[in-house]
């Protein structure tokens, strides 16, 4: 480990009783609140049936897919605003009133740290909230599913902090308590930023349950009184850090367990070795336990979480996409007409662009190539096309590019294969995007 074990102990020992206090650096101070997004306001159901293919199941990004009791679609608005739409059971909020304030004071906060509330629907049964859409997965996805690289130690740490803050604007604007607090509910936004996801400061549903069914990860006090308080918002913080530290879900007793045998090495990932320092992973395991302190009052504040964790922050120079290893979105390539419609596999509306551009297929090829030439070419361009489909499939978009690339200036002499290579780039940038 990069940290070794005994000094770590040692450390966690000296501070497991004092908290330590650093001042905060004007330069990462939050920032002021959102100016740039629309005000909240109510949709119809018809406008998000558009806006969600009629809540097709291919646009459906929730974790349980559509067996989830509330199942979140990602969609697209007229002004070509990307929006994620959470629809309720058809049981969940009865009351419409109850639901539209919730709603509405939610939808008052304006946060760079938040994936924010943009709208809602509340027609017959049919209870929706409208939200920003994160293109960038969740943090359960790329903490414990990842498939290219194991999440690096600063931005594990940024995570930690950009959620606190988060938290902290929440409950300097009245609304502290956040319902489930776990690594599903943070995303990620375009330039690879975590945000933590506004709809957990609504309720899940009509009976009020704060928590999933998994009782092993829930404050002690809510299995006693079935209410949530801002402090049971500090435990699943808690939580949170040892996801951020272990790599697992691992339950807080169990990580307690070993703390308090100072076993910590079984409590750190291994993907971080030579990372991190032996006072940084002190640090983060003492802000854990002083979150999953057994009585509520021993924990601390979102704005006394802020201040611990600007300090432990590395790399801070370097943007969250790069640390993330994904594509910045700024570099993203849109779509052209031709694109979307090989993405929808549109070929009447494919045709019409074709014929807008003058395609004219291999008419007045002014010359031929010969039988052996083709043949030859025939066999390179193949190549270059398996070149890129496998690395396509393995995430490797860069190559893919070149290789496809390579497949279009080979076929250059040809105007027949346009349409192909319409739907092979269609494809390919519908993934890449």
């Amino acid at each position: 480990m990069g940290c070794g074990c005994s000094k770590l102990s040692s450390c966690w020992t000296s501070e497991q009783n004092g908290a330590r206090h650093e001042p905060l650096n004007a330069e990462n101070e939050e920032k002021s609140e959102v100016s740039d997004l629309p005000v909240f306001r109510e949709f119809t159901v018809e406008q998000l049936k558009i806006a969600t293919s009629g809540f097709a199941v291919e646009n459906i990004v929730s974790e349980h897919g559509e067996k989830a009791p509330n199942v979140v679609y990602k969609g697209k608005l007229e002004n070509q605003r990307r929006i994620a739409v959470k629809r309720f059971n058809r049981s969940a909020w009865p009351d419409s009133r109850q639901f539209m304030e919730e709603a509405k004071a939610v939808g008052q906060l304006r946060n760079h740290r938040l994936a924010n509330l943009l709208g809602c629907c509340c027609e017959g049964d049919e209870r929706l909230l409208v939200a920003e859409f994160m293109p960038n997965e969740t943090l359960a996805k790329h903490l414990f599913h990842w498939e290219t690289q194991p999440m690096k130690w600063a931005m594990r740490l940024r995570v930690a902090l950009y959620v606190a803050q988060a938290l902290e604007y929440c409950t300097s604007k009245g609304r502290a308590l956040y319902h489930d607090l776990n690594a599903y509910r943070i995303v990620f936004d375009d330039d690879g930023d975590p945000r933590l996801s506004c709809f957990g400061l609504m309720k899940n549903s009509r009976d009020g349950k704060s928590y999933s069914t998994n009782l092993a990860f829930t404050p002690p006090e809510y299995l006693r009184t079935g209410r949530i308080t801002p402090e049971s918002v500090m435990y699943s913080f808690g939580t949170l850090l040892l996801d951020l530290l272990s790599g697992k879900h691992i339950p807080p007793s169990h990580a307690l367990d070993l703390i308090r045998d100072r076993n910590l090495q079984m409590l750190t990932d291994s993907c971080l070795e030579g990372q991190f320092s032996g006072d940084d992973g002190t640090e983060l395991v003492r802000l854990a336990s002083r979150c999953l302190q057994y009585e509520p009052r021993e924990r601390p504040n979102p704005k006394s979480l802020v201040a611990a964790l600007i300090p432990l922050q590395k790399e801070t120079e370097v943007p969250s996409h790069a640390l993330m290893g994904i594509p910045h979105g700024g570099e993203a390539m849109s779509l052209s007409p031709l694109g979307e419609a090989c993405q929808r596999m549109d070929l009447t509306a494919m045709h019409e662009v074709l014929e807008k551009l003058g395609y004219k297929d291999d008419e007045g090829a002014a010359t031929e190539l010969s039988f052996q030439m083709w043949t030859n070419q025939m066999q390179e361009t193949l190549n270059s096309k398996k070149k890129g489909d496998v690395a396509f499939r393995h995430k490797d978009f860069k190559a893919a590019i070149e290789c496809y690339t390579q497949v279009r200036s080979l076929y250059a002499c040809s105007k027949s294969v346009t349409v192909g290579l319409a739907i092979l780039t269609g494809t390919l940038l519908s993934n890449v995007v």
